[in-house]
């Protein structure tokens, strides 16, 4: 290979034997020396890698060897040189969560897919949402609430029957996750540059967490949301597994 390639796998029998044919075949570096990283794993592995890698600036490859591989290309061992030349890049951005817990402790992470909230208790939460400094919604009644990514819409978002986003459109989608009150609310679209408020009403009766991608903070009291156009991760792509057209055909599909 002309390029420094890293190889990293996912902690499954799948994706170890990947990684030993990959690493047989092919040269391979430390993600700290490398030029491309190639993930072996599923959708969460690629969330995981994203996040672990993100200071090194580095495209990361993907090849499907876990459950769910929607961010991931199909894996092939051969020709690697070849598809990484010929891989296509998309750009994402991620959210940016500030979340205070109930102690005052303010907590920071970033979402690739998206920042969710949910009740921790059998009672329902009970949230406030301001975007832009404006109420929006002065109290939402059900499990929770989440906004996300273009890239996320497809994810938990979709599973909770909010709207896909095709990428490269700079919107977000503000999705409530089984509301009681308001019945008829399913949601907006917004603009990425929106600065989004969740404030948990009754939060010592109606306990809720924030998670963002797989951090979560317990016992929040106000969460803080908006996306990062300072800091972003590339992903690559074989020209035939075009995620932007996948994002499109989940629109589609049955």
């Amino acid at each position: 290979m002309t390029q420094a390639v890293a190889f990293v796998a996912a902690d499954t029998p799948t994706a170890r034997d990947a990684l030993a044919d990959l690493t047989a075949r092919y040269p391979s570096a430390p993600p700290e020396r490398a030029d491309v990283i190639v993930a072996l794993g599923g959708d969460g592995f690629m969330l995981e890698t994203l996040h672990r890698y993100l200071d090194l600036r580095v495209p990361i490859f993907g090849m499907h060897r876990g459950t769910v591989g929607f961010l991931m290309n199909g894996f092939d061992p051969d020709r690697m040189p070849e598809r990484l030349a010929a891989a296509q890049p998309v750009r994402l951005y991620p959210l940016e969560m500030a979340a205070r817990d109930r102690a005052g402790t303010l907590h920071r992470a970033l979402a690739f897919n998206e920042v969710s909230l949910l009740r921790q208790s059998r009672q329902a939460a009970k949230i406030r949402i301001s975007v832009d400094g404006v109420v929006r919604i002065e109290e939402l009644n059900g499990d929770g609430v989440l906004i996300a990514t273009p890239v996320g819409s497809t994810a938990y978002n979709l599973s909770a029957h909010g709207p896909i986003i095709p990428l490269g459109v700079q919107i977000l989608a503000l999705t409530p996750i089984t509301p009681f009150r308001p019945r008829r609310w399913r949601g907006a679209l917004l603009p990425c540059s929106a600065q989004v408020v969740f404030e948990i009403l009754e939060s010592e009766k109606r306990s809720v967490s924030a998670t963002a991608d797989f951090t979560e903070v317990r016992d929040v009291v106000r969460v803080d949301v908006r996306e990062i156009r300072t800091i972003s991760c590339t992903l690559l792509f074989d020209p035939e597994h075009n995620l932007e057209e996948r994002v499109l055909k989940e629109q589609f599909s049955a």
